[in-house]
């Protein structure tokens, strides 16, 4: 295959430019984030400093993905996801508590969040063995297997405390859904988020059996001459009873006290505006104080003063809300629009299945990452601490995200030359 500078000449350069238009908008906000006269921009002893050095790596890590043979990449998916299976093992050994999550490798002044990277690495493995012949999304064994290559990165970052990030691994329930999966997964799914809000909400469950009895005895009546929908009926009013009852155990005694308070104000936000609730209550002031337009450019007085915490990190989007309003609010979020639908674009249009699984991947992780961070800056979602792709500072998530895409953009430059699979 040719090749034209730092990456091939066939690669879908709409999904570059959105990609350096990401990092470069990103950059600048760190430094927005961050902003105080005896500040630059460049020095490496702050954020913005430190993420243009990250990005510079980047840039290394799309050459280095460029110039080695796409077929690797499904080849070597799985052992891959085994290297990062064992560094999430090593993690809970060697890494220290941050924030209630021990989720780094530290060496020296550099931190490495393998939780970050295992998107990838998983992502990879599914499409590796959903691509296989004899996958069949609707059989028991298929669905078991990528429930393990799933399930397996997810439980040892919940150990890590990382709820966030375990959450992101739940996008792949779609990606099989496009390769064929029944929607049961996701009725049920569904079904439990809002049973376990429903229980959280209201206080006396009373009410609820009430609604559960009456809508079975309506079900019941219309499907009378039916036996097995009766019991089907029946059983089911009895798991959704002993899930509402379950709730509260759960809520107490599996979650640690930092994720109940969040959950809990984001039901209520005005429970701990002081504690809790300081950092959502502090990211819509600044949303909202943006107005149409924004203050300007390093004029945000919410970020200047330090009013949100970690405004360079999960709370990105605030600096672009206070400063660039809801014009530039906007604009970010057709970027990612554009984005997405571009990846979803160039999964469709592959002749080799592994490379559409990966693609779908792709844009559900990065879809993932995009609407939970931005819902919860404005009180949408709890807190879980996810960041905003491209945007918020950090080397992992930078590198990661980088090496997610990239890799659907070098499989994708190459597909012409590949055979139906």
């Amino acid at each position: 295959m040719r090749r034209s500078g730092l990456i091939s000449n066939k690669m879908d350069m709409l999904t570059v430019a959105v990609y350096v238009l990401m990092l470069i908008a990103g950059w600048l906000n760190i430094y927005a984030s961050i902003y105080t006269e005896d500040i630059n921009i460049f020095s490496i002893s702050t954020n913005s400093g430190k993420q243009l050095i990250f990005i510079g790596i980047a840039v290394l890590v799309i050459i280095f993905i460029n110039v080695i043979d796409d077929k690797l990449f499904e080849s070597l998916a799985i052992p891959v996801w085994i290297f990062f299976i064992l560094m999430l093992i090593l993690v809970l050994f060697v890494a220290r508590e941050v924030n209630g999550a021990k989720s780094w490798i530290e060496i020296g002044p550099f931190r490495f969040q393998p939780a970050e990277f295992t998107k990838f690495a998983t992502a990879l493995a599914v499409a590796a063995y959903a691509s296989r012949p004899g996958f069949n999304p609707k059989k028991f064994k298929s669905l078991a297997v990528v429930s393990l290559l799933v399930g397996i990165p997810a439980i040892l970052i919940i150990l890590q405390g990382d709820m966030g990030t375990a959450l992101v691994m739940s996008i792949f329930v779609l990606v099989l859904f496009r390769e064929g999966t029944s929607s049961l997964p996701l009725i049920l799914g569904a079904a439990a988020a809002a049973i376990f809000l429903l229980a959280l909400l209201v206080e006396t469950h009373l009410y609820l059996w009430i609604g559960i009895a009456s809508i079975s005895a309506l079900l019941i009546l219309f499907n009378r001459k039916n036996k097995k929908r009766i019991v089907s009926i029946l059983v089911l009013a009895l798991v959704v009873t002993v899930m509402l009852e379950s709730v509260e155990y759960a809520f107490s005694n599996f979650l640690k006290p930092h994720q109940q308070s969040r959950i809990l104000v984001l039901l209520n936000p005005n429970s701990d505006p002081l504690g809790a609730g300081w950092n959502v209550t502090q990211s819509k002031i600044a949303i909202g104080s943006g107005g149409f337009s924004g203050k300007g450019f390093l004029a945000g007085t919410q970020t200047t003063y330090d009013f949100v915490p970690e405004q360079s990190t999960d709370f990105i989007f605030c600096t672009i809300g206070e400063e660039q309003g809801w014009i530039g609010s906007l604009s970010l979020i057709i970027l990612f629009m554009i984005l997405l639908l571009r990846i979803i674009y160039i999964a469709e249009r592959q002749k080799w299945k592994f490379v559409r699984i990966y693609g779908y991947s792709v844009a559900g992780i990065l879809f993932f990452h995009f609407a939970v961070n931005i819902g919860m800056t404005i009180g949408l979602f709890p807190v879980i601490g996810i960041p905003l792709p491209f945007f918020s500072y950090g080397g992992s998530s930078l590198l990661s995200f980088t090496i997610l895409l990239f890799i659907l953009l070098r499989l994708d430059a190459n597909r012409m030359q590949r055979l139906d699979h």
